[in-house]
């Protein structure tokens, strides 16, 4: 067909977020459960005390990345028409020049073929040669859930918005051959360029517990075949989902496209986990020759590996921003509380804040920080300067909306004599379990300290971010937690208030610092240890630190006085346009 004609050595990738879970695992369930008597349930009432201020979310319903095209951001993703549960998903569509304020448009792709009839689930998009964006999706085919690799393209490429988006009817592309569990087998990645002129993509899959990403390619686009190897596969680590695969620089920050191959670059493999309902990545080599990636003997495959975010992160996706030469990376955060919560309020999931990433100089391990464009939104500032915090002393912030805010913050001290010992016996626990063990209440040498978020007043409430510095074995090991289990005085609900944890590689014997950014914005606090190098993001639901109601302070319970230099922000609401329907089709 005309639109796939030509071909050259380059391509603009692009992405659609990979949402489609619901709130067990970790708080969240089995990926697509279902809630037959739910799925068309109108709320009671559009509950906003909740709601975010600042991060996207849809005026109503059910929720769960952009791409970058001639100047606009496109947002993809997956979207309950009629509930606040996971069912009738259709991808829904929102445009944006800032990655901050959105235009909602309608659903871009909805069930309405035979090879996608019982669902539209997720996918990436490649920006072809000629400039012309493809979506690779997969379809559900029956009730069995068989899944199929299928593609849309543009109606009107002089649209700028792209609103409609076609199927065309030699859809499904891939099938599942017969080693592949058929019912496992989804969310095909943004397509790079091998330097022998194929396209490639990846797609998630398991085959008896082991996690494994398929590779296929093409030379038109339109006829793939599988390739004899996995691009990669680990034991005991379940089904794969929305698979990410990227290459990033071995120094600098800058992003590259995904078909950019050289000697100086390492390649990240993501790979969101059905069982623990977490993101885990990789850093290694992608043999190019052979097509398989070869994680680093410094990445760890599965659940003891690093995670993008140790807290309410599934489901990211990244994309390449040629416009600032960036990798963006954006991520859906579930709700913590139950289903029955949902349909009451009208309303589940939001998108964390999308974040630049690179690779750390020590080639180790990823860093993400907010994009640039979010401090437009920041507004009244205070500061707070080169102040003291004694054992058990606490400092309240004050001159802003704490329920909606920006918060940066250096914390220092002068010596790390009174670490405690760390205890052999966390070395097979998650960092998650040490938090629980250790929490902000519990005094320490070095630490805890750090944040106490959307607090009340006489602190019945409170969300702490904080530090914990541990003498361990010829270094210091560094926790960075983000503890929800005193966020809310709600009672009677089997609501996930976990100790969200993960420890911050950094070297305090040089340099006795740590910093935190945390964004609060009502229900979300988006926590960045160490300039991005350990992230948390924790839902919660204070019932008294609401609104004016809500307070920040900052605290140390540890017997070293640490310093701490604090500059914090209101944040204004991003000017997002709901006034376009959903129901247009």
């Amino acid at each position: 067909m005309e639109y796939l004609k030509k071909s050259s050595l380059w391509a603009l990738p692009a992405f659609l977020l990979c949402f489609f879970t619901v709130f067990s695992n970790n708080g969240v369930n089995a990926s697509h459960k279902v809630f037959p008597e739910l799925q068309s349930t109108s709320p009671i009432d559009v509950e906003n005390v909740h709601r975010t201020g600042y991060h996207f979310q849809s005026p109503k319903n059910w929720i769960n990345g952009p791409m970058y095209y001639n100047g606009v951001y496109h947002l993809f993703y997956q979207y309950n028409l009629y509930g606040s549960v996971w069912g009738n998903i259709v991808w829904a569509h929102s445009v944006s020049t800032d990655l901050i304020n959105w235009i909602p448009l309608e659903p871009a792709i909805y069930p309405s073929k035979v090879f996608d009839k019982y669902g539209t689930w997720s996918g990436s998009a490649t920006i072809l040669p000629g400039n012309k964006p493809i979506i690779l999706y997969t379809g559900i085919v029956d009730s069995n859930k068989t899944q199929v690799q299928n593609y849309a393209i543009p109606a009107d490429l002089s649209d700028p918005f792209l609103r409609k988006w076609i199927k065309p009817d030699n859809n499904p592309l891939i099938v599942a051959d017969v080693t592949i569990n058929k019912t496992q087998f989804r969310d095909p990645t943004t397509a790079w360029l091998g330097q022998d002129g194929y396209w490639r993509i990846t797609i998630g899959s398991v085959w008896e517990n082991k996690g494994i990403a398929l590779l296929y390619k093409s030379k038109d686009f339109m006829r793939w075949t599988k390739v004899k190897n996995l691009l990669h596969s680990a034991n005991n680590t379940g089904n794969w989902e929305c698979p990410d695969f990227f290459p990033v620089l071995l120094h600098g920050t800058k992003g590259l496209d995904a078909s950019y191959n050289s000697t100086n670059i390492k390649h990240v493999l993501k790979v969101s986990l059905d069982v623990t309902r977490f993101e885990y990545y990789t850093v290694g080599t992608y043999d190019t020759k052979k097509d398989m990636y070869i994680p680093d003997n410094t990445s760890v495959d599965g659940w003891k590996g690093l995670r993008l975010d140790y807290g309410n992160y599934y489901a990211s996706k990244s994309f390449y921003d040629p416009s600032k030469n960036r990798r963006v990376i954006w991520g859906w955060a579930n709700e913590s509380d139950t289903v029955d919560d949902d349909v009451r309020k009208g309303w589940a999931g939001i998108q964390t804040i999308p974040r630049k990433l690179w690779l750390d100089p020590s080639g180790k391990q990823l860093v993400q920080w907010p994009v640039e464009e979010l401090d437009t939104l920041r507004e009244k500032k205070v500061q707070l300067k080169h102040r003291k915090l004694n054992k058990g002393e606490m400092i309240e912030v004050k001159g802003i909306t704490p329920a909606q805010a920006d918060v940066e913050v250096t914390f220092s001290f002068s010596s790390l004599d009174k670490a405690e010992p760390f205890d052999p016996s966390w070395t097979d626990l998650y960092a998650q379990d040490v938090c629980a063990i250790k929490d902000s209440t519990v005094q320490g040498g070095v630490g805890p300290f750090g944040l106490l978020t959307l607090a009340s007043e006489k602190l019945e409430e409170y969300t702490p971010v904080f530090f914990r510095v541990y003498k361990a074995l010829n270094k210091y090991k560094v926790l960075m937690c983000s503890d929800a289990s005193r966020s809310t005085l709600e009672i009677g609900k089997t609501m996930y208030k976990p100790s969200f944890a993960g420890y911050v590689d950094v070297d305090l014997a040089k340099n006795k610092k740590l910093s935190l950014r945390s964004l609060i914005d009502h229900s979300v606090v988006e926590s960045f240890g160490a300039g991005g190098k350990t992230c948390i993001t924790s839902r919660v639901y204070p019932t008294l630190a609401i609104y004016d109601n809500a307070h920040l302070f900052a605290f140390n319970n540890g017997t070293e006085t640490i310093k701490i230099e604090l500059n914090a922000w209101s944040m204004s609401r991003p000017k997002m346009n709901w006034s376009f329907g959903h129901s247009s089709y």
